[in-house]
């Protein structure tokens, strides 16, 4: 539990000094730099009433570190994800033409195991999006810095969104046809 960071994240989304919070809660200013420096700890009495000023619940302000601890692991998983789609695919592509001309036929699993990869790195970033509701390029965004898009945001995220797809989708399929198209003419 990092019970000291949810209190100075929720103090400075109220925009409180720690002596404007100290007031209302009828301790010393240093008794909260205590707590958000984890020198000591405050007691259920504190906690109900910040729970009650923050207008959250207790568990939120106990255990919201759990919350943002499973944010930092899907944000690594997304990051790993996205990688390994990358480099499968972009490796699958460009092995075509090293494995015709060294391999032949045969050769050509090795390739499509590449790009099978890919796609199934593809597949678990997919996953991850649908389970965070996550749409648009501004919602990946928003979703690794932490935050939720306000709704003009998701307005013209949305207006973006029915061109950009179609567009992503022909872009990646030129580019995989030129990729492949010059690595089997650099290697047949």
């Amino acid at each position: 539990m990092n019970l000291s960071k949810q209190i100075k994240k929720y103090r400075n989304r109220d925009n409180l000094s720690q002596e404007q919070l100290a007031e209302k809660l009828y301790v010393s200013r240093q008794t909260i730099s205590n707590w958000e420096n984890e020198k000591s700890y405050p007691d259920i009495h504190n906690l109900l009433l910040m729970s009650v000023l923050f207008k959250i619940s207790l568990d939120e302000l106990v255990k919201g570190d759990v919350e943002m601890m499973k944010h930092e692991l899907q944000n690594k998983q997304m990051d790993k994800w996205t990688i390994s789609m990358i480099v499968g695919m972009v490796l699958g592509i460009l092995s075509l033409g090293i494995v015709n001309r060294y391999f032949g036929t045969p050769g050509y699993i090795l390739s499509f195991l590449l790009m099978g990869y890919g796609i199934y790195a593809s597949y678990r970033i997919d996953k991850i999006k649908k389970q965070h509701h996550l749409k648009t390029y501004q919602d990946i965004i928003a979703f690794q810095e932490g935050r939720q898009l306000t709704d003009i945001e998701k307005e013209k995220a949305n207006k973006k969104h029915k061109w950009q797809l179609p567009l992503i989708v022909a872009l990646s399929g030129i580019f995989s046809f030129v990729l492949a198209y010059l690595s089997m003419k650099l290697f047949s």
